[in-house]
Formats: C-alpha cells, sequence, structure tokens
C-alpha cells in the first residue's frame, strides 16, 4: 500500500455565503496579488522608487494577467469560443448548452506573459525614470511566486490534471472532479441526484458506488509538480536580485525567469494531461504548452547572454 497516493474530491467551492461564494481559485489569486504587491513594495523601497507608483503597476498587472491569460487561453485552446460562445470569452459563465455561472476558469499563462509584457510598456510610458526591462526584471520576481498559488488554485479545482500513472507511484492522485470520464453531468446521472458535489462525495464514500470509484485512475499531480517547479525559480530569481549585482544588466533577471520558468513549464508538460490546442498540426510530437514555451526559452537566453553596457534606471 503506497500511503503517498490518494484520492482528491474537494469541493471548488471554500464557502457558500449566500448571494456569493468563495472559491479556492478566487482565493489563490487574490494572496498571489497581495504577495506580489508586498514584494514590489520591498523592491520599490531598496530603489528608491516612489511608493505612489505601485497602485497604478498593481492595477496594470491584474488586469493584464486576467485579460492576457483568459484571451490566451481562447486563442491558443478554444478559438471555437468566438463563434460557438462568445460571451463566456469575457464573463465568467457558459451559454451553450445551457446558461451556467462557471467563475473565471479557463487561463493560459503564455497569455498572461504576453498581457504582462504589454501592459508594462504601457506602464513605462507615464514614468521617464524606468525602461521596459527595468521593470520586466522586476516584476518577473512577484509574478513567479504568484504562478505558485495559481497552480495551487488549478489542484484544488482538480484541473489541468496529469497524465494516468500507476497507484504505486509516489503522489499520484485520483482526481475524482476533474476526470473528463466522470463529469458532473455523469456524476448526477449514475448516482441518480440533482447535485453535483453532493454526486461526487456519494461516489467517494459510499460503498454503492465504489466500482466507479475503482476505475477511475490515478494521475500525476501535474499543478504540485509545476508550483514546486515555480518556488525554485522565485528562490533563484530571490537570490539574484538581492545577492548579486546581475540586476544592474538591464533583461538578465528577466532572461533568467523567461529560460527557467518556461523550461519548467516544458518539463511538466510531459506528464500533463493534453489540453488540446494546435499540438495535432505537428503529429502530437510536443504539447500546445511546450510550443508555445519555446519561443521564451530562447527569447530568456538572448537577454541574458547579449552584450549590454547600458546599466538600468
Amino acid at each position: 500500500m503506497n500511503f503517498c497516493s490518494i484520492t482528491w474530491n474537494p469541493s471548488e467551492i471554500l464557502a457558500d455565503l449566500g448571494i456569493i461564494q468563495l472559491r479556492y481559485y478566487s482565493l489563490m489569486f487574490v494572496i498571489a496579488f497581495s504577495l506580489g504587491w508586498f514584494i514590489m513594495k520591498k523592491i520599490y523601497q531598496n530603489e528608491n522608487k516612489p511608493l505612489e507608483q505601485l497602485d497604478s503597476l498593481f492595477i496594470y498587472t491584474v488586469v493584464a494577467t486576467l485579460v492576457g491569460a483568459r484571451l490566451g487561453h481562447v486563442f491558443f485552446y478554444q478559438p471555437e469560443l468566438l463563434t460557438e460562445d462568445f460571451w463566456s470569452v469575457f464573463l465568467p459563465i457558459r451559454t451553450k448548452p445551457s446558461f451556467e455561472f462557471t467563475g473565471f476558469s479557463g487561463l493560459a499563462s503564455h497569455g498572461a506573459a504576453i498581457g504582462i509584457i504589454i501592459a508594462m510598456y504601457l506602464f513605462i510610458r507615464k514614468y521617464k525614470d524606468m525602461t521596459l526591462l527595468w521593470i520586466l526584471d522586476r516584476i518577473v520576481i512577484p509574478v513567479t511566486i504568484g504562478g505558485v498559488f495559481v497552480r495551487l488554485g488549478n489542484f484544488f479545482n482538480s484541473e489541468i490534471i496529469g497524465k494516468v500513472t500507476s497507484k504505486s507511484f509516489p503522489f499520484a492522485v485520483r482526481f475524482i472532479r476533474g476526470e473528463e470520464s466522470l463529469n458532473k453531468y455523469d456524476a448526477m446521472r449514475l448516482t441518480g441526484t440533482k447535485d453535483a458535489n453532493k454526486a461526487y462525495d456519494l461516489i467517494e464514500n459510499n460503498a454503492q458506488y465504489s466500482e466507479i470509484l475503482n476505475n477511475i485512475p490515478f494521475r500525476h499531480p501535474a499543478q504540485l509538480y509545476e508550483a514546486i517547479g515555480y518556488v525554485v525559480v522565485f528562490a533563484i530569481l530571490w537570490y539574484i536580485y538581492w545577492k548579486t549585482d546581475k540586476k544592474n544588466q538591464p533583461g538578465y533577471i528577466f532572461g533568467l525567469f523567461l529560460v527557467l520558468l518556461w523550461t519548467v513549464r516544458f518539463l511538466v508538460e510531459f506528464v500533463k494531461q493534453s489540453q488540446g490546442g494546435f499540438e495535432t498540426i505537428f503529429g502530437d510530437v510536443l504539447s500546445t504548452g511546450q510550443w508555445l514555451s519555446i519561443p521564451f526559452i530562447i527569447i530568456g537566453i538572448i537577454l541574458m547572454f547579449r552584450k549590454s553596457t547600458k546599466k538600468t534606471a
């Protein structure tokens, strides 16, 4: 018996307050943005920059992350939504096959990265004392730790799950709610209940449905692999910024971020269940996430090793 293997079946709703619901995913985003603000405050104080800029920077980053991540998911993974369910692209709802409040889901980190770069370009236009590479070299530090909490949110939501593995594999996880072969409609039909949460709980805890439970495979907890990788990336970037003079080399920390973070993403994709996208065009040699990561890694290498005598702002 492997005590590291678990059955994972939490509801995505942390607390139901009646008119509103507190979801794990939303809570993780709040923690990510809040922690990011405090990290940037510490960096701004170290650089003797006016803290008044932080409020504006925070708004730019939040909007860029959410809009970029959502549009990135649609363009890279679900372009059919633009014609089949247009309002679901921008609103936390689904209108087909029936109307449903889904919360904000379907977010792509590659899209978020592009959105943040664009937002930082727009942000620095307001301030003549900083350059794009200066702000990017620093904003990626809180962005990285934010990525940790986003992936934890994915884990709580039982989404972006890994490929099937053996129950004996260390840390193997059986995602009841995240299994495609057992979506909430199937769960309700099989248990004869109209409440999805009750249906999932019955499957896990009622011996009558043990056969259904036993047919759910164990998988790699890809979200946790990625979160752990991001913790390591954050630690490296934090050390480079505070303990070396690389922050004075424009683009170095940003380039290092691109190389490390997207290498983590590239490697984790090998044990992550396909999320679709355009990978079939290239014969399924690599996943969509891996194809999208390669340009970021190349750009990062160029930024790290390019010759530059110019100092940052």
